[in-house]
């Protein structure tokens, strides 16, 4: 299977570059391993999984030995397995002033990211990759930073095809795992039947002590079920006849395993009545098409939860975007004790974007007027606009833009 070019390799080759270690987390089968060996391929660099039983028992009983026998520079795959390894990396990585010495790949379950960040503190990097972008897909790398401008647009639309909404729900229904990348429907059935039977259940039992996969299954689906709507643990924990404090625990954990986003409510002093209940998004909507059983592109296109499959699209496709790029940003939704919400606000420095999500190649400019509720915070409005299906971007007034989803 070729190589697809993965957006994070910038960031992680800087990185890379200024630290000793560099550990990429994600959700399994994302492709960080393979990645990690492509970037590798110049280098004389050693290789180990701990999903190997013996290197892994080697690790967490004789950290010593297994770094005399696995020598630096190296790459370690899935190390959450042996967080004894911490401690010896930190003693060699003191010993040498080599950057890069140590590339390691992990799920970013709680207990380990504390370890790593408590043991490894101004020593390690930490990336996360998640599946395929679209643009990632397309074989696109935009080359200006995207600050939603017109101009900025204008010079990204002229490096890629016309927005397609068969095209753009075809990628949303197969997902971005990179194996299935060429899979027929019958393949990519089986291929998440048995991502979640196998890796999912068993991270789920081994990191969070979740033995009943029976309600565990049901937990997932009913999730997927409330894709890009507020989150309700009461509708999850029914579903899955659990209590609401472990519909929360398990939460939590489809969070740390990369398999869910949560967009955190806007929050400011100057505005009252704001809601603080996060809302959901799968970070593969592939997953979240299989678990609802949307067979295919167009039945999903056309069915009822359509609109909100494209919302998690576009908000998991910039949560991608900021997440490799080095423009830091917050995401958020606004919504208020009137109902008034904007389905996204990105925040640079002191600058809100504001953005509405419509499924629409045409939808009602009207929609940008719940901005002005935005004045009356301190925060200065950046452009912004309509995320949609329009096939290029088009001004509507000075700040705002219908925008192509696949200029993002």
């Amino acid at each position: 299977m070729q190589y697809i070019q993965r957006l994070l390799e910038r960031k992680f080759s800087r990185l890379s570059s200024f630290f000793k270690a560099v550990l990429v987390t994600g959700a399994r089968q994302v492709g960080k391993t393979t990645m990690l060996k492509h970037l590798a391929q110049v280098q004389n660099r050693t290789y180990v999984t701990l999903d190997n039983l013996m290197a892994r028992d080697l690790a967490k009983t004789d950290p010593v030995m297994f770094f005399q026998t696995y020598k630096p520079p190296i790459i370690i795959d899935e190390v959450q397995y042996a967080p004894e390894l911490f401690s010896q990396i930190k003693l060699l990585c003191d010993e040498s002033e080599e950057t890069g010495r140590f590339w390691l790949t992990g799920s970013q379950q709680y207990s380990m990211m504390k370890n790593v960040r408590e043991t490894l503190a101004g020593r390690i990097g930490i990336l996360e990759l998640h599946s395929l972008t679209k643009a990632e897909k397309d074989g696109i790398a935009f080359d200006n930073e995207l600050d939603f401008s017109l101009p900025c647009l204008q010079e990204r639309q002229a490096q890629t095809q016309n927005n397609n909404v068969i095209n753009v729900f075809g990628h949303i229904w197969r997902g971005g795992m990179p194996q299935i990348l060429h899979a027929d429907d019958e393949q990519r059935r089986e291929y998440f039947s048995a991502y979640v039977q196998t890796y999912l259940m068993r991270d789920a039992a081994e990191f969070g002590g979740i033995t009943d996969s029976l309600r565990f299954g049901k937990f997932l689906a009913s999730c997927a079920a409330l894709i890009s709507r507020q989150l309700n643990y009461k509708t999850l924990a029914d579903a899955a006849e659990i209590s609401q404090p472990t519909s929360k625990e398990w939460l939590k954990l489809l969070e740390s395993m990369g398999i869910v986003f949560l967009l955190r409510p806007y929050a400011s002093n100057k505005l009252k009545r704001l809601t603080k209940t996060p809302k959901l998004y799968f970070c593969d909507t592939g997953l979240a098409a299989h678990l609802t059983m949307w067979p295919t592109p167009e039945t999903l296109l056309n069915g009822a939860a359509s609109g909100h499959y494209f919302k998690n699209h576009v908000i998991t496709e910039l949560m991608k975007h900021y997440s490799y790029s080095q423009d830091n940003a917050g995401m958020f939704y606004y919504r208020d004790s009137n109902a008034q919400e904007i389905d996204l606000l990105v925040e640079r420095g002191n600058t809100i974007h504001p953005f509405q999500i419509k499924k629409s190649a045409l939808p009602d400019r009207r929609e940008i007027r719940k901005f002005a509720i935005l004045s009356k915070t301190s925060a200065k409005l950046g452009s912004g606009g309509i995320l949609c299906m329009c096939e290029e971007p088009v001004p509507i007034d000075a700040d705002n833009c219908f925008i192509p989803c696949n200029l993002i």
